[in-house]
């Protein structure tokens, strides 16, 4: 399952909302949502960007083929090219322009920044 984070640590102690925060499905959800406001930055300062382009990648943000992204990776040996183009079959139309003038660490470092901020949001209350 992508939807939990799981650690042998985890099992009895952990918190279903931090799991799911740690999770497959937030990390790369993150990612196509990053990439969106990516592209969607980029069409606001003149890139050839189109309509049809962001509108793919809207509708195609959560339903995430992970059996591709894993054969990509295999193929690839890189994580974030294999979400490119799992992510590119699932928004042919945006294929192009997804990840359009970013680095890996894009990606990877402003998903973990969120990821842990957010982790913090459900820990902050918690502590109080």
């Amino acid at each position: 399952s992508h939807d939990r984070y799981f650690t042998p640590l985890g099992g009895r102690w952990r918190a279903d909302e931090m799991s799911e925060n740690f999770s497959d499905n937030t990390k790369f959800q993150t990612w196509r949502k990053l990439w969106l406001y990516l592209a969607k930055a980029e069409k606001d300062l003149g890139l050839e960007i189109t309509d049809e382009q962001v509108k793919d990648m809207e509708n195609n943000l959560v339903h995430i083929d992970y059996k591709l992204a894993a054969e990509e990776e295999r193929k690839r040996r890189h994580d974030v090219m294999a979400h490119v183009h799992t992510f590119g079959v699932a928004a042919p139309a945006a294929a192009p322009i997804i990840h359009l003038g970013a680095t890996s660490c894009y990606v990877g470092d402003n998903a973990d920044l969120i990821i842990l901020r957010n982790g913090m949001d459900i820990l902050r209350p918690k502590l109080a």
